[in-house]
């Protein structure tokens, strides 16, 4: 389903064809201090409308997912990496997207804590 998103201040605007039907949460020690719902698609289904100017990079662990955040609000609304076969993906922030109920879904735990 296509959903548009954005970070909290609006300066990073995008729109996704997204699934939101296996979201993850992680117990990493990045994403359970940010409390994201985390749902995936390949990188042309993502396309960013506004604020690429305004994107600030952080890396960390294995440095292989670019973690994109805006630089005025600080909201890490997607980040980019690859999937296991090499596929690019996009990473969305479920809570960054319009007209959807956080509370209808029912995400996944990943163990991140333990990789």
């Amino acid at each position: 389903m296509l959903y548009r998103g954005s970070c909290h201040c609006k300066a990073v605007s995008f729109k996704v064809d997204v699934d939101l039907t296996n979201p993850i949460t992680c117990n990493c020690s990045y994403c359970q201090r940010r409390g994201n719902i985390l749902a995936f698609t390949p990188e042309q289904n993502f396309t960013l409308e506004s604020g690429k100017d305004k994107l600030t990079e952080y890396r960390f662990n294995t440095n292989k997912i670019e973690h994109l955040f805006c630089s005025v609000c600080g909201m890490e609304s997607f980040s980019r990496g690859e999937a296991p076969d090499g596929t690019k993906m996009v990473a969305v922030n479920v809570r960054c997207l319009e007209d959807v109920d956080v509370s209808s879904l029912n995400p996944t735990m990943v163990d991140g804590r333990s990789r």
